[in-house]
């Protein structure tokens, strides 16, 4: 993927819009410390309204051609669910290729060049954003399933653990190294947009990652580690999908019915603060999340308060 990028970067732009779209692109890389993924669906969504609207400079960009590429959004067939007679590109997705053309106006702004102003594109309201649960008891029997002394089964406990104790993203857990200092209670990882924060270690996270390690014979720097069956086969990281596919597979030992994923681990990390009194401000920072409206979704589902107004003035006892 990087090198797609640096030929891209190579090739000379042949209109000047491609000319300001590599220089953004460029700036996100540099002076916003962007993912290399995000700087390449950035370009995605730009060449395709810029290659729709015939864009050739940036005073091209007007209200009616990005009211006609919304319409052309919205008209694209999507994935189906279950019950839908026809589906089209969901509203969210529409919304990635208009967050990415306003940061671009932007960026233009900045740079004090001529074009449309970002506060013309409003996105596509979309329903609110519900949240998947599993219940602290089915949490419990989750943490409890690994329950061998085997070197897969002390990994798999020490995986679960720290996904909640930390709310980490998968990505996140995936890599970590083993060079963690677990005589402190915390330490720092590099999340979203490289922003590093501060995460938790529970005891019986600490206890679990201890236990894993001191069983490890092999010289691999990861955290998490595949076993290979083989007895001198080289171990490697430990992908997402597989770390994806371990919590599967303890859902189902534990009897959970429900579609369980690291994501979820994390909404149970963020639910289970909340619920103990946890301010929504330190939610946020260990979470991760640049915008605390992000985080606000969770607290529909924890709000103690509205729970006892109910109970206290609700007519009927």
């Amino acid at each position: 993927m990087a090198e797609d990028i640096e030929e891209e970067n190579t090739k000379k732009p042949k209109t000047d819009i491609e000319k300001k779209k590599r220089e953004f692109l460029e700036y996100l890389e540099l002076e916003k410390g962007s993912s290399l993924k995000t700087i390449e669906n950035y370009d995605r969504y730009l060449s395709r309204f810029f290659d729709f609207a015939g864009i050739k400079k940036a005073g091209d960009i007007s209200d009616e051609n990005i009211r006609e590429f919304r319409l052309y959004l919205n008209r694209q067939k999507g994935n189906k669910v279950r019950g839908q007679t026809e589906a089209t590109m969901k509203k969210n997705t529409q919304n990635y290729y208009l967050i990415a053309l306003r940061v671009f106006l932007k960026y233009l702004m900045k740079r004090d060049t001529p074009a449309l102003s970002p506060d013309r594109i409003e996105l596509a309201k979309i329903k609110e954003r519900g949240l998947d649960l599993i219940s602290p008891e089915e949490l419990s029997r989750l943490l409890d399933s690994p329950e061998g002394k085997e070197l897969g089964d002390m990994r798999d406990k020490a995986i679960l653990e720290l996904f909640f104790s930390t709310g980490l993203r998968v990505s996140e857990l995936a890599s970590l190294n083993r060079d963690l200092d677990l005589s402190k209670d915390e330490f720092s990882v590099r999340g979203k947009g490289e922003k590093v924060r501060v995460v938790f270690l529970s005891d019986s996270a600490k206890r679990a990652i201890k236990e894993y390690l001191a069983k490890r014979k092999d010289m691999e720097e990861a955290m998490f580690v595949n076993l290979p069956k083989q007895e001198k086969a080289p171990v490697s990281r430990l992908t997402t999908r597989s770390i994806q596919r371990i919590v599967k597979h303890y859902a189902t030992k534990a009897g959970i019915s429900k579609k369980v994923t690291p994501h979820i681990l994390r909404h149970s990390f963020a639910t289970d603060l909340l619920r103990n009194g946890a301010d929504i401000r330190s939610v946020q920072m260990m979470l991760g999340h640049a915008n605390i409206s992000t985080t606000q979704i969770y607290t529909h589902v924890t709000d103690k308060q509205l729970l006892e107004v109910h109970k206290k003035f609700h007519s009927r006892k």
